[in-house]
């Protein structure tokens, strides 16, 4: 790399990196996808402009009205890249057992070798972009740095909103610091006489392939969101997770809250909750009990390590919500509705006649008329919807009306308290506290959804995804629950106490037995003073349980009878869950930890009894 021609593409961004190993891979991707121009990342407001110019000029972007949504751009893709690909997405460890049965496998060689076909050439006619990036605050001890390869403004453009980039980051990672290689491209060269489309992607080829022992990402022929953010769920959960292991961290699919009482006590609190329950509507929830405020560290993901003090401390490695968009109003999160008026990025929504955006479920009137999201015109009447239900925005944090003051701290914040979440209509109470942390592990390993009518599958049929990380451990799943038991058993740590939420009971008519929403801030509470030795709860078979006396309901009109439904325990609803467990738990086979086979056994005499 030291010695690329004068004229060669690299050879204006080599003089500015001081890390040969950079350089050198920086110099390997060139020679192999042949950009016409390469350049390096300063992580500038100038060079963000300037990514958001290259998409209005080639089409591909939209400025939005200026007086509703400053400095904001609304993005159409097509309509075969909308989402992650998870059939298309690979652990590419060094053995099948390794990824687990949990990941979709691919020897390591044999991908590779289709990974540099398909690579090569690739980034003919474009701009190869170089974005060095930390996840987390800039010299935190938590944070790790990672550098993507792309040919893509739109990812550029995501990236500076989603992470620290640029300059800076390249002064942390130093002549010899080590960081996470993120190769991308979306698989569309250009010819001579060609022209570039809107949006440019791979129809044919999609591969999205994790190189666990390498440290590795390589991302081909998708545009969109997770398969290109290479620093969200590639590495801050898929790469992250093999490295929180091999160092004795966690790295994990959660929100982070800070909740102050009255008193102005603080507790911190993670929360992991699949898709569809309410993470992001917790993480920004604005309380309903007097005195009581709920402020914002992250909305996604947590990454936590021991401090000193035998404490987990966590940092959010975002700097941004990458959020979806329908089903967000007034209602639902005001906050994140206050989040996205400025400087945002919309992808695949709605478009009003004012030049602003609409999804599903963004206001209880529809528009009278809208351009959907795929050009057509679009009324109330019509049969289809207007936005994609997979419909995004990318916004600062930093622009949170409720982020929390600490929300940078390089050392992070302390856990009290860490939530399991799912979507059950039976079963599950409102709130269960485990016995201890080999139990919470075993909670959070068992953690289920019951499908809903949009998902693929029968409506109400159960699925497991424990702690939220099915899709995004990098490796086996029953080593996974052996790190958790293994990160519990550390000496001299003061480890956070556990629980189990479920805001969706329903009654026998199909009706939610709790309002949600901000009312949530009143089981949170109870978490609060249960971590203090302040509240009262039961021992149940299932663990820890409220009384519907513990519980504060003042001012919430919630009738006796669905209160005491809410903390029932459903005996003979909980065996039946037992076969359903061990089944479960049988497809990771020797790896799975014994305590968590012990644990079910245990559930099981206690139900008895």
């Amino acid at each position: 790399m030291a010695n690329a021609p004068v004229d060669s593409p690299v050879s204006a961004a080599a003089g500015k990196i001081k890390n040969k190993k950079l350089l050198d891979w920086v110099e390997e991707v060139a020679a192999m996808c042949r950009p016409d121009r390469v350049h390096l990342c300063d992580g500038s407001d100038q060079e963000y402009q300037l990514m958001i110019r290259i998409m209005l000029q080639s089409g591909s972007a939209i400025s939005l009205n200026p007086e509703r949504r400053p400095n904001s751009i609304y993005v159409r893709s097509t309509t075969v890249d909308v989402a992650r690909v998870e059939d298309r997405t690979f652990i590419c460890s060094k053995t099948q057992d390794e990824a687990g049965p949990n990941n979709n496998w691919e020897e390591p060689t044999r991908m590779r070798r289709r990974l540099t076909e398909l690579f090569t050439g690739s980034m003919r006619g474009r701009t190869m972009y170089v974005i060095p990036y930390c996840m987390g605050p800039l010299g935190s001890p938590i944070a790790k740095v990672g550098v993507e390869i792309s040919d893509s403004p739109y990812v550029v453009a995501n990236m500076h909103i989603m992470a620290r980039v640029g300059t800076k980051v390249l002064e942390q990672l130093g002549a010899d610091g080590d960081f996470v290689k993120g190769w991308h491209s979306v698989g569309a060269p250009i010819g001579p006489n060609e022209q570039d489309s809107a949006w440019p992607c791979n129809s044919e080829h999609k591969y999205i392939c994790h190189f666990p022992e390498t440290r590795e990402i390589l991302s081909f022929g998708s545009g969109y969101g997770g398969n290109a953010l290479l620093g969200k769920k590639c590495h801050a959960l898929r790469i992250a997770s093999v490295q929180a292991r091999d160092e004795s961290w966690l790295a994990e699919h959660m929100l982070i809250l800070k909740l102050t009482s009255p008193k102005g006590e603080v507790k911190y609190v993670t929360g992991a909750f699949p898709s569809a329950c309410g993470k992001t509507n917790l993480a920004m929830l604005i309380s309903t009990v007097p005195g009581w405020k709920v402020e914002t560290i992250g909305d996604d993901i947590a990454w936590m390590k021991f401090g000193d003090d035998g404490r987990l401390y966590a940092i959010n490695p975002e700097a941004g919500f990458f959020g979806v968009a329908p089903g967000t109003s007034m209602k639902s999160n005001p906050n994140a509705m206050l989040t996205i008026t400025k400087n945002s990025i919309f992808t695949n929504c709605a478009l009003t006649p004012d030049g602003d955006v609409w999804w599903e479920g963004m206001t209880d009137e529809k528009p009278a008329e809208l351009m959907d999201w795929l050009r057509r015109q679009w009324t109330p009447d019509s049969a289809r919807l207007a936005s994609h239900a997979n419909a995004r925005f990318t916004t600062p944090a930093k622009q949170c009306p409720v982020i929390a003051k600490e929300w940078e701290d390089p050392k992070g914040v302390p856990i009290d308290a860490i939530l399991f979440g799912g979507r059950r209509a039976t079963v599950i109470p409102l709130v269960i506290e485990s016995f201890d942390w080999q139990h919470g592990t075993f909670l959070g390993a068992t953690a289920s959804s019951e499908t809903t009518a949009a998902a693929a599958g029968k409506v109400g049929q159960l699925r497991r995804d424990p702690m939220a990380m099915l899709p995004f451990c990098g490796y086996d799943m029953g080593s996974y629950f052996a790190h958790w038991l293994k990160i519990g058993a550390t000496p001299g740590a003061k480890m956070p106490k556990i629980f189990v939420v479920n805001w969706f009971r329903k009654d026998e008519k199909g009706k939610f037995l709790w309002p949600g929403y901000g009312e949530n801030s009143r089981v949170l509470k109870w978490i609060f003073e249960r971590c203090n030795g302040t509240a009262n709860a039961v021992d149940t078979p299932i663990g820890r349980l409220p009384r519907p006396e513990d519980l504060d309901v003042g001012g919430l009109d919630i009738p006796a009878a669905n209160l005491s439904k809410l903390l029932n325990v459903d005996v003979e609803g909980w065996l039946g869950e037992i076969p359903l467990i061990h089944q479960f738990f049988d497809q990771f086979g020797e790896r799975l930890p014994k305590a968590l086979r012990d644990e079910v056994n245990r559930l099981e005499q206690r139900l008895k009894k």
